[in-house]
């Protein structure tokens, strides 16, 4: 339960890797996934038909056309084609049963894409379906309203405006939750047994996605989630730590939902020398890609540590286990989220995109991330107490490593 963020992926080359569904609410949203199931064989004749073609094989296009011919001539009411054909696509892409393989419409292509940025509008938190399909918060992210109300990561979200969301997917949520800035939305929240309601008010956040300071000559580089900016910022980061000679840095991952790939492999080549192993993706046992660092690798060397927690995801998992299995620091914390599933952004011609999972991330050492996570090699829980009081016994823990220099 800690510093909070981030999300998910990638774009054409760009792949992402979070093992439940996650989506997020405000500042990386994956935004609303029509599963109109009803409506799920209207793509026929359309510009969406290219989707269908792309398969290995064929599908029985007929019965699907049975489908629309009934609905058109027994509604009533007035149908919108666009709509249908969105929701067939949709409906067929949630039909493949994969949480993270999702269908996007145009402008929720378009607002997906920007989302990594750091510029949203809402209530800065992301959403994901614990293993017994409740809403549960991943991460809230660093300066949103979510965080600054006292929302946490696992908590379960119950209920949105006093409507309860037990059945809801994190899509359907996406919807009610978002919303203008300046407007209030109320979250029932099951933590720890107890039902806790918050009042949240919406609002546009422009966030970095990297700080840094320099204490008692050790560095700390907060990532909060890999965007587009983050290359850079912890570039500069690395400079002023150069710059300042710090003996030590804290890398702090705790609540980055993840984010772009290429910005992963960027930071875990800060300490890595060229042609180290960062991430393995495999298809069944098949080594299918590997992803290598490059660069000068500015930290190699430098005593650090990591700390993780459950609302790590992606590719924060990618790092954190690059460096574990490298030997290039001691993480610190608890275990991370477990999302390690490739996703590959694929344009339609209509300006829509398909996200589809096209394998697995492992880390150098072959561990499976998905659904198991990265174990810290030093467990430090966070009591609520501890959390409430602003007592960060993780980063002390992670400071008197560096102090003592313990196993590294």
């Amino acid at each position: 339960m800690q510093p909070g963020r981030s999300t998910l992926p990638t774009s054409s080359n760009r792949n992402t890797g979070k093992n439940r569904k996650t989506v997020t609410i405000s500042i990386m949203s994956v935004i609303v996934t029509s599963l109109i199931v009803g409506t799920i064989g209207f793509a026929i004749g359309t510009r969406y038909q290219t989707i269908l073609a792309r398969t290995n094989g064929s599908l029985d296009y007929s019965k699907l056309n049975e489908i629309y011919g009934e609905l058109s001539q027994n509604f009533d009411g007035k149908l919108d084609n666009d709509k249908l054909v969105q929701g067939a696509a949709a409906g067929m892409v949630n039909a493949a049963g994969d949480p993270y393989t999702t269908f996007f419409t145009a402008a929720e292509a378009k607002e997906f894409n920007s989302d990594l940025s750091g510029t949203f509008e809402g209530v800065g938190i992301e959403l994901g379906q614990n293993s017994d399909n409740q809403l549960e918060v991943v991460s809230p992210i660093d300066g949103s309203p979510a965080k600054a109300a006292g929302i946490r990561a696992r908590d379960v979200i119950a209920g949105v405006d006093d409507v309860s969301s037990v059945s809801w997917t994190p899509e359907k949520a996406v919807t009610k939750i978002r919303g203008k800035a300046g407007t209030v939305v109320k979250l029932t929240v099951l933590r720890d047994g107890e039902t806790k309601e918050f009042k949240v008010t919406r609002s546009k956040i422009t966030v970095p996605s990297v700080e840094h300071d320099i204490k008692d000559n050790i560095g700390y580089l907060r990532i909060s989630r890999f965007g587009d900016d983050t290359a850079g910022l912890a570039a500069k980061a690395t400079d002023a730590f150069h710059s300042a000679n710090v003996r030590g840095v804290i890398l702090d991952l705790r609540g980055n939902g993840g984010g772009y790939v290429d910005a992963a492999k960027a930071v875990a080549s800060l300490w890595l020398p060229s042609g180290q192993v960062i991430v393995q993706e495999r298809r069944g046992n098949q080594v299918v890609g590997t992803e290598t660092s490059s660069g000068e690798a500015t930290l190699q060397g430098i005593a650090t540590v990591v700390l993780i927690d459950g609302g790590s995801a992606s590719a924060s998992e990618i790092v954190a286990g690059a460096l574990k299995d490298n030997e290039a620091a001691t993480l610190v914390g608890t275990t991370s989220y477990g999302k390690g599933s490739v996703q590959k952004l694929v344009p339609l011609s209509s300006g829509a995109e398909l996200k589809v999972t096209i394998a697995k991330w492992y880390t150098p050492k072959g561990q499976n991330i998905n659904g198991n996570g990265i174990k810290p090699d030093i467990e430090v829980k966070m009591t609520s107490d501890e959390y409430n009081a602003g007592n960060d016994t993780q980063r002390i823990k992670a400071t008197e490593i560096l102090n003592k220099r313990e196993t590294l």
